[in-house]
């Protein structure tokens, strides 16, 4: 395996420079962030499955050195220092905190006569070792009720590690989600779930090994646990925009934010505490309105307005500010200063992007112009540690006006690969480009010489000079980077060009807990999407679905290489039937089962010939997990 490589001088000179610019002698965050500190784990050792643990901070030891390596961007390492603080927190009377055994929160509030837990984390073992170190220091009182702050899986997917379902089944416990929860909490993990997966690999960093030239942090916490991903589907949802409710009592006020940091998501606010929960809406840094990973744009204007709305209802009245990321802010101060400037900067970010495009400007040309004013930039909460105002700016862009700069050279450029080739011609060979971009290297210039270096893998990906020139470049702006997530791309890109991809076998989001939250109506969306076009071509084939247990029944249609449903419906002349129960077919598509098993089984009635529906499923490809990134793709798409 080929070694990151030291920082180079223009690395080291620009880390410099930053320093001086922004207010490292203040330390009120580590102040705020180790305040109310009771107990922890050692390392934060969390043990799981299998032979890695499924989380600890003993990897992160190198971030006790109080002064950043040349290799890393001062700003991230402070960050970093900060979501390295981890262990169990009284936020106030009857209100306790878990963070950093994850990279969300679990928020943990002591009702009558149970709890009341803020999103149990992202899996069920880290969620189990939360819930013990509360239960070491405080009485062994039931969970009763669970809320779901919004609908990414890092906020619910150790819920089986808190609550029963059947005592939820029973009547004896309650999950609150805001309104349209599981519609996106499932859509965004399965209809574009494996691209998501992938390029989750280059944002988060997960396979990059921690350390000074690796992953250190993702601005919003530390990584990703390892373990298993649950779900129970809620059985209380939020409707109204101002919802109070009372849960053994406690009294919330639920503000929902549709649009925001996710589609479906509410802050909290606890009168009798004086506590605020913004669960995402507000963090010590940057979020994003669009994640690299892949997801929706989100709304910057519409999340400002949510932000200033809580402000004004609950602000005056709150002594402590909690998100379900971070670290608490305290006093009523501290907090409306807080939620203005980040208020202004989502607003800041999407007004002057409009305002720019509007006069022309292209997204690349928005992101190198716009500037934060210096009173949000010299806040630490206001950095983009996660988010950028680089990458920001671009997705507003794309809100309002999509991905074409209306240059009609850019509406239908040649691919990269053809591209690639074009370009080493006309720039005289791949060794008069290497030659030219390794002066370029030497002045710092990395960023172009990632540009043509990135043409030359994609003209030749066997020439392993260019791969080395790339992955220096790609390395070196990594090191700069003062997101997290920008840092995890660049040197995980940078591994991938040296290295090749990981020989993994990535689990599939297709869990058993997110395959029965899913629709039919859903399931049948995510067998369009796996349909290959070129085999269905000139093909008809018209399928009746009946499923006992739910009642419904739908008529699938394969038609001009697209494949639609009707539900409610069967169709008069159909190619075959299928008579069967919804665990029928969830143990079908985790691959428990086949459908010749199933229908020998006597678990399908088929009432006509199976031949048809043979032929369609072998119509959907496979996805497969691990698809080139940061070179050509080695089978074009079929």
């Amino acid at each position: 395996m080929i070694q990151p490589k030291p920082a180079e001088p223009a690395t080291i000179a620009a880390q410099a420079r930053l320093k001086q610019s922004l207010p490292f002698a203040n330390k009120d965050d580590f102040d705020d962030a180790r305040y109310g500190f009771i107990d922890t784990l050692p390392d934060a050792l969390i043990t799981g499955a299998t032979p890695y643990p499924a989380w600890s901070m003993k990897p992160y030891a190198f971030l006790q050195k109080e002064t950043a390596p040349d290799t890393v961007n001062p700003s991230l390492w402070r960050q970093a220092q900060l979501n390295s603080i981890h262990g169990l927190f009284k936020v106030t009377d009857r209100v306790y905190q878990v963070r950093n055994f994850d990279i969300s929160n679990m928020t943990i509030i002591e009702g009558d006569k149970g709890l009341l837990i803020i999103d149990p984390l992202l899996t069920r073992e880290t969620a189990a070792a939360a819930l013990a170190l509360y239960y070491k220091h405080r009485p062994k009182k039931p969970v009763l009720n669970v809320i779901y702050s919004h609908s990414h899986a890092d906020h619910f997917g150790g819920v089986k590690a808190v609550i029963d379902e059947a005592d939820i089944a029973a009547g004896k416990a309650q999950v609150i989600a805001p309104d349209g929860f599981m519609e996106h909490a499932v859509a965004e993990n399965i209809i574009a779930g494996n691209a998501m997966s992938r390029r989750a690999q280059y944002q988060f960093g997960a396979l990059l090994p921690p350390g000074e030239k690796g992953q250190v942090d993702t601005g919003l916490g530390k990584t990703l646990s390892r373990g298993s991903l649950t779900l129970i589907a809620p059985n209380v949802l939020i409707k109204q925009n101002m919802e109070k409710r009372v849960f053994d009592g406690i009294e919330v006020v639920f503000h929902l934010t549709p649009g925001t940091e996710a589609p479906s998501e509410m802050n909290m606010y606890f009168p009798q505490f004086k506590v605020l929960d913004m669960a995402e809406n507000t963090s010590h840094n940057m979020h994003n309105l669009y994640t690299i990973r892949g997801a929706e744009v989100r709304d910057g204007n519409a999340w400002a307005r949510y932000i200033d709305e809580a402000l004004g209802a609950f602000g005056a009245n709150s002594s402590y500010l909690i998100g379900q990321h971070h670290w608490p802010t305290r006093g009523p101060q501290k907090i409306a200063d807080f939620m203005k400037k980040q208020r202004d900067m989502y607003k800041f970010i999407h007004d002057q992007s409009v305002r720019l495009l509007n006069q022309g400007y292209t997204p690349n040309e928005i992101a190198e112009t716009l500037q934060m004013p210096a009173s949000l930039a010299n806040e630490w909460y206001d950095r983009g540690y996660y988010g950028t105002l680089s990458h920001n700016s671009k997705a507003v862009y794309q809100k309002y006006l999509g991905w074409y700069d209306a240059n009609p050279a850019n509406l239908n450029p040649l691919p990269p690969v053809e591209a690639g080739k074009k370009y080493v011609e006309y720039m005289g060979g791949a060794d008069n480009i290497i030659k030219r971009a390794r002066e370029d290297y030497k002045q710092g210039n990395y960023r172009w010489v990632a540009t043509v270096a990135n043409h030359l893998v994609y003209a030749d990906p066997s020439n392993r000079e260019a791969r080395e020139l790339a992955a220096d470049a790609l390395e070196q702006m990594g090191y700069q980077a003062e997101a997290g997530t920008w840092r995890n791309a660049y040197l995980f890109g940078a591994y991938e060009l040296r290295n090749g991809m990981p020989k993994i076998n990535p689990p599939s989001s297709l869990t058993a807990d997110a395959l029965q939250a899913l629709s039919l109506d859903m399931f049948f969306d995510f067998l369009g999407v796996r349909l290959n076009a070129g085999r269905a071509d000139g093909k008809h084939i018209v399928i009746n679905w009946q499923f006992t247990d739910t009642r419904q029944t739908y008529v699938l249609n394969l038609e001009n290489s697209a494949l639609t449903y009707t539900s409610g419906k069967a169709a008069d002349k159909a190619d075959t039937s299928l008579v069967l129960d919804r665990p029928t077919l969830n143990a079908i598509m985790l691959k428990q089962m086949t459908f010749p098993q199933a229908v020998q089984s006597g678990k399908i009635k088929l009432g006509g010939p199976p031949d048809k529906l043979v032929e369609l499923f072998s119509m959907l490809d496979e996805f497969n997990p691990m698809f080139e990134v940061i070179e050509p793709k080695k089978a074009a798409p079929k």
